[in-house]
């Protein structure tokens, strides 16, 4: 559910759950760079729209053929949207929409005005066609460009994703690395204890005891788990039996967020920065553990929810309050974007190229700005390597209600 600076941040989530996360970074991705197998494979083939600032000429041309009232604009509190006809929009006629459809009906659960009365309508086109949600869209929206109040289209894209990690219930050997649920005391203390005072001074040790909810075997995977915001964990029993439960965002300490990644980079210890990077370098300097983690005074929370195994539908729910789809959900800056909304994503990189149908379902403190969107790529490894590679370009449209 949570920078737009080179240092990833707290997340793409929610205010509310599982975000106020910290920008996350994939299993292998670079802990310094910005976010942070999806649910519907990236388009590769697909025409694409240069990522360059039109001009003043071009945007009077475009203005000239936008299917609503000519140069209708609508400004939001960071960005304003100017409408366009529906030809502007990249690789708009070959989306599978089923995958965001399914995401829509979701958002559907909690509507905000006015894409309330949508909803009619995208329950009744569940089962239809590409061609006749392609026509239904066109029928009942507007596409609106995004950009920043002073007119810029381009912006970020990142990745963030839903670790899968092996647990125990108790702290035991091998597994001593706790996740801790809401302190009692956390409204009490604004900021709350720093990473370093909870673990060396007693008055933050004692509100924490009795309030782990699972222990990891690896710090680093702990601190991955943390920047994302949300996870599953397999729960092993004594018994050699195991049952999955989700990590679900619950707050912060609100203390700032520090890049780990960053630190080794400005002493210069590594010249890999990625998790596995910073793992190896853990292995050589042991001693170092606490210091590595203390410069980073964040700290996240959880609650804990049930799954029913690591394959089971549904991602954690996001700001919106609805459960993220992998592939088809991203984080917005709420400032520019509001919660339900639907978007049209063009973003290309070295490696992924996307042109899709996406909704605003989540937001992030590292989320910030106009053209600025975290890509959830789902749970697992595979899911946490795309997430670590996302950092390029992006494009957006908002679909928004004639």
């Amino acid at each position: 559910m949570i920078p737009t600076n080179i240092n990833p941040a707290p997340r793409a989530s929610s205010n509310s759950n599982v975000m106020k996360r910290f920008l996350r970074c994939g299993w292998v991705a670079l802990i310094v760079g910005v976010l942070s197998a999806c649910g519907s494979a990236p388009t590769t083939n697909a025409p694409w729209v240069d990522i360059a600032r039109p001009n003043p000429v071009d945007r009077a041309e475009r203005s000239d053929r936008v299917e609503g009232p000519r140069g209708s604009v609508i400004t939001q509190a960071k960005s304003r949207w100017v409408a366009v006809p529906w030809t502007d929009l990249p690789g708009f006629a070959e989306d599978p929409l089923f995958e965001a459809w399914n995401a829509w009906l979701k958002s559907c659960e909690r509507p905000v005005p006015p894409l309330t009365a949508l909803c009619a309508g995208v329950r009744r086109l569940s089962i239809g066609s590409p061609e006749a949600q392609r026509a239904w869209l066109q029928e009942n929206l507007q596409p609106y460009r995004v950009e920043s109040l002073q007119g810029e289209v381009n912006g970020l894209l990142t990745g963030y994703f839903e670790p899968a990690l092996d647990a125990s219930r108790e702290a035991r050997a091998g597994f001593a690395v706790p996740l801790y649920k809401l302190p009692a005391s956390l409204g009490a203390r604004k900021p709350w204890f720093t990473r370093q005072e909870m673990d060396t001074l007693p008055e933050a040790q004692a509100a924490l005891q009795g309030r782990a909810i699972a222990h990891l075997a690896d710090p680093i995977d702990a601190l991955v788990l943390q920047i994302q915001g949300s996870g599953r964990l397999r729960i092993l029993q004594a018994d050699g039996s195991a049952r999955w439960v989700r990590m679900a965002y619950a707050g912060t300490n609100d203390q700032p967020y520090r890049s780990v990644g960053r630190w080794l980079l400005d002493q210069g210890l590594v010249k890999d920065a990625s998790w596995p990077g910073i793992k190896a370098w853990l292995a050589q300097n042991p001693q170092r553990q606490q210091e590595l983690l203390w410069s980073n005074p964040r700290m996240t929370f959880f609650k804990e929810e049930p799954i029913a195994d690591i394959n089971s539908a549904g991602g954690p729910r996001g700001s919106q309050g609805v459960a993220l789809t992998a592939g088809r959900s991203i984080a917005i800056d709420p400032g520019s974007i509001p919660y339900g909304t639907p978007v049209w994503l063009a973003s290309r990189g070295p490696q992924v190229t996307f042109q899709k149908l996406v909704l605003a379902q989540d937001s992030g403190s590292a989320v910030v700005g106009a053209v600025r969107a975290d890509y959830f790529a789902g749970g697992g490894a595979e899911a946490g390597e795309l997430a670590g590679r996302l950092r390029q370009p992006l494009l957006m449209w908002v679909l928004w209600p004639k």
